[in-house]
């Protein structure tokens, strides 16, 4: 068995073992925003142990392995915090005992009258 084989054996494992805690958290969390941090953390993670396996396995491809690692990288985080914020504005909550900001409203309905955008 060649290195690259090894490699790649590890990553693909590394990248089920994320994969599956992913799964589980999503399963066992109790509200929106431990879930989507579950999602969003070891999804990341999952994925990128299979490209690095990808990449060791088809070196043909590792600059696309590359480039897909990066597009996740960065759109990861801004489709967690896209749907966390829409969560928040909608206080679409499944979950009790959650933290409440009351600095900061969920929605402009709660803003005072004077505070309300003009439309």
């Amino acid at each position: 068995m060649s290195a690259a084989e090894m490699i790649a054996i590890f990553s693909l494992l590394f990248g089920l073992f994320f994969s599956v805690v992913g799964v589980v958290g999503m399963i066992r969390f109790p509200d929106v925003y431990t879930r989507i941090h579950s999602s969003g953390k070891v999804g990341t993670l999952g994925i990128f142990g299979f490209l690095i396996a990808s990449a060791a396995l088809m070196p043909s491809s590792t600059f696309k392995v590359i480039a897909l690692g990066l597009f996740i990288l960065v759109s990861g985080p801004v489709a967690s915090h896209a749907i966390a914020a829409a969560v928040h504005r909608t206080q679409r909550l499944d979950g009790d005992g959650l933290i409440h900001n009351d600095d900061m409203p969920a929605s402009t309905d709660e803003l005072p009258l004077e505070q309300q955008p003009q439309n």
